[in-house]
């Protein structure tokens, strides 16, 4: 609110009012923050890939619940380097591809911490398994 000195109709005022505009400023953060709220991520398409990669010994399946399966044996995240390195073992390092077949709700992190695990253990290809186009899942 603009404050005059009253000496006369002659002076003009040197004070802004940004009322209006700090009004309109709040207004938009909060549909901002209600837009914000309200919208969710969109979702992944599906990978149409036809090529079919070579068959790997080594194949890592990680459900929605971020479970590890490294060949037939499940592993929590701390114990999948000690899965690798045994797998490693058995085969004796023979290998240097692994396949993952994570679920669309698994962690991002959990794949990422998988993959740094096997790179631990001399795996360092990687093939992310993805549905076929036109067969079953």
């Amino acid at each position: 609110m603009a404050v005059s000195q009253g000496q006369g109709d002659d002076e003009v005022m040197s004070t802004i009012n940004i009322t209006p505009f700090t009004d309109v400023l709040l207004v938009l953060l909060i549909i901002f923050i209600i837009l914000a709220a309200v919208t969710k991520e969109p979702k992944l398409p599906d990978a149409k890939n036809k090529d079919k990669v070579k068959d790997s010994q080594i194949v890592v399946i990680i459900d929605d619940k971020n479970n590890i399966q490294i060949g037939s044996k499940t592993f929590t995240i701390q114990q999948a380097a000690g899965g690798f390195k045994a797998l490693q073992d058995q085969t004796n390092h023979v290998y240097k591809s692994v396949i993952i077949k994570a679920d669309p709700k698994s962690s991002y992190g959990t794949v990422l911490q998988v993959m740094d695990a096997a790179k631990n253990e001399n795996l360092t290809n990687f093939g992310l398994a993805n549905h076929i186009e036109g067969q079953k899942t």
